[in-house]
């Protein structure tokens, strides 16, 4: 019998109902807001991965390129954990991220309201991952989550360094960050961490403080995966392109001149 061919992602246009994808396929969302794809897709206990522009954003996606056999950036910088709808009406997130408000900085693991990633300006791309927890997996997941709230836990720059620099080094993946702090996880760890503590790997043979959201994306466990895409602005690809010729500029000059340089004797 031939083999069976991998699970291709499926295009889903707003006005289709939520698909019944089987385990291991990809479901690519069009044509909708981030406020519907989040209120569509987000189930407690789910993960959502975000994506920005800012410069960690851009060194954290640069980074993954080291997951890629063909050396692609990767496409999550952010990693959350979805735990439903509260009393207010609104759904709400647990997370370790760095928040700047006027005369206030959060660090670390927090509760924060979904509708943060409403806005399409700063987030660009979206995914939920749904592993299918059981209500027991569910509840436990969430109280680990509001204990670490509770007890502070900060969000750690220096373990995110330590991630990046076995990235470079895949023997260091599987070891202990190099970098590592007690009562501290960034984004993603702290992602991995609520999930080990209900007997989930999502990334077998990689420590937990050396989880990128890259990884969780590429999780090798049985579950669905939504994710939201959008055209790039016009705007947005004029200046990509102009950034591209500006670089091929650059090399094809710095290749006539080291053509045009006489070799010494």
């Amino acid at each position: 019998m031939p083999a069976d061919k991998p699970p291709q992602p499926r295009v889903v246009g707003s006005s289709e109902p939520v698909p019944d994808l089987r385990s291991g396929t990809t479901a690519i969302i069009t044509g909708i807001s981030n406020r519907e794809f989040l209120e569509k897709y987000s189930l407690p206990g789910c993960i959502g991965l975000s994506a920005g522009e800012t410069l960690i954003d851009r060194a954290i996606k640069r980074a993954e390129r080291h997951l890629d056999p063909a050396g692609r950036w990767g496409s999550w910088s952010h990693a959350f954990i979805v735990q439903g709808y509260r009393v207010d009406g609104f759904q709400w997130v647990l997370e370790s991220d760095l928040q700047f408000h006027r005369k206030h900085v959060h660090l670390g693991v927090q509760e924060n309201r979904l509708e943060k990633y409403y806005d399409e300006g700063f987030y660009q791309t979206l995914a939920i991952l749904d592993f299918g927890l059981t209500a027991e997996q569910l509840n436990l997941l969430l109280r680990e989550g509001l204990n670490l709230v509770a007890d502070r836990t900060g969000y750690s720059v220096r373990e995110l360094a330590g991630t990046l620099l076995a990235l470079r080094e895949p023997r260091l993946r599987g070891r202990p960050n190099l970098l590592a702090q007690d009562r501290a996880l960034y984004c993603s760890a702290f992602v991995q961490h609520l999930y080990q503590k209900i007997g989930l790997d999502l990334n077998p043979g990689v420590h937990g403080k050396n989880t990128t959201p890259e990884d969780l994306a590429r999780s090798s466990l049985p579950h669905r995966r939504y994710i939201l895409e959008r055209p790039i602005p016009p705007g947005k690809l004029t200046k990509l392109r102009g950034q591209l010729r500006r670089r091929v500029g650059v090399g094809l000059a710095r290749l006539k001149a080291s053509k045009g340089k006489t070799p010494e004797p």
